[in-house]
């Protein structure tokens, strides 16, 4: 499998969910201290901006380090899975209109990417996410809608592969909702709309789509070359060497 990334990307807002992870710890430090100045009473209206915006600060911080600081990373958890069942493909993290896609002879897969404990379930597009208490606030962003998320996904490598690959005519683009927390498995998503699963279970899954009529070796060639062309100056270094692995 060949594997495509922006370590680039990734190193920026590594660094910047540093930063604002930093800032908003300190600001929301602040707006504690506040509490214990002489005139407190006077100042609670710049508490309250402290602490808004210590904890807006905050979750961007959690946003962001989910995506590009936790060990393993998505894209990685993503890769080990990957290596064994998609040999001939090639995956793309962070390049194309979708963070994580995977071209493969019969198609392309769009995976959403979600770090989240507690219980989650689903019914069709109806998601739910219960028993976080406090860390619902401090700890960890907002489940929101993954099947919107995925819904959109498509949409945007569609409209990519249109300006991009107007040859092709038409291709399947799939999409998978994986669940990355290693410990959780409070997992109930058998109803959902979208396939939806632990990032354990990808193998299983994509094994039992074997079997799936294989795209043209002329759409494969253009989707590859519009793939490609947000990769180029990865294919352009001396040291990449497509292998598979």
């Amino acid at each position: 499998m060949v594997i495509l990334r922006d370590d680039q990307r990734i190193a920026r807002l590594k660094r910047a969910s540093q930063i604002t992870s930093f800032l908003g710890m300190g600001i929301l430090l602040a707006g504690m201290l506040i509490l214990f100045l002489p005139d407190a009473t006077n100042l609670i209206f710049y508490q309250l901006v402290a602490l808004f915006f210590g904890w807006m600060l905050s979750q961007i911080g959690i946003y962001l380090g989910n995506r590009y600081v936790r060990d393993p990373r998505p894209d990685e958890l993503l890769d080990e899975v990957l290596r064994k069942v998609a040999r001939n493909g090639r995956i793309y993290h962070y390049l194309l209109p979708a963070s994580h896609v995977l071209l493969i002879p019969s198609g392309i897969i769009i995976f959403v990417t979600k770090y989240q404990s507690g219980s989650i379930t689903v019914d069709g597009d109806k998601w739910k996410q219960t028993g976080l208490g406090l860390r619902r606030f401090f700890s960890q962003e907002r489940l929101g809608n993954p099947s919107r998320e995925a819904e959109l996904s498509v949409e945007a490598i569609a409209s990519y592969l249109n300006k991009n690959a107007p040859s092709v005519e038409e291709v399947p683009i799939g999409a998978m909702i994986v669940f990355t927390a290693k410990g959780n498995k409070n997992l109930d998503l058998k109803k959902s709309t979208i396939p939806a699963m632990h990032y354990t279970k990808i193998k299983g899954y994509l094994r039992q789509q074997r079997r799936e009529k294989p795209i043209s070796e002329e759409d494969f060639a253009a989707i590859q070359a519009a793939f490609d062309k947000k990769a180029a100056h990865l294919l352009d270094e001396p040291e990449f060497v497509e292998a598979e692995v």
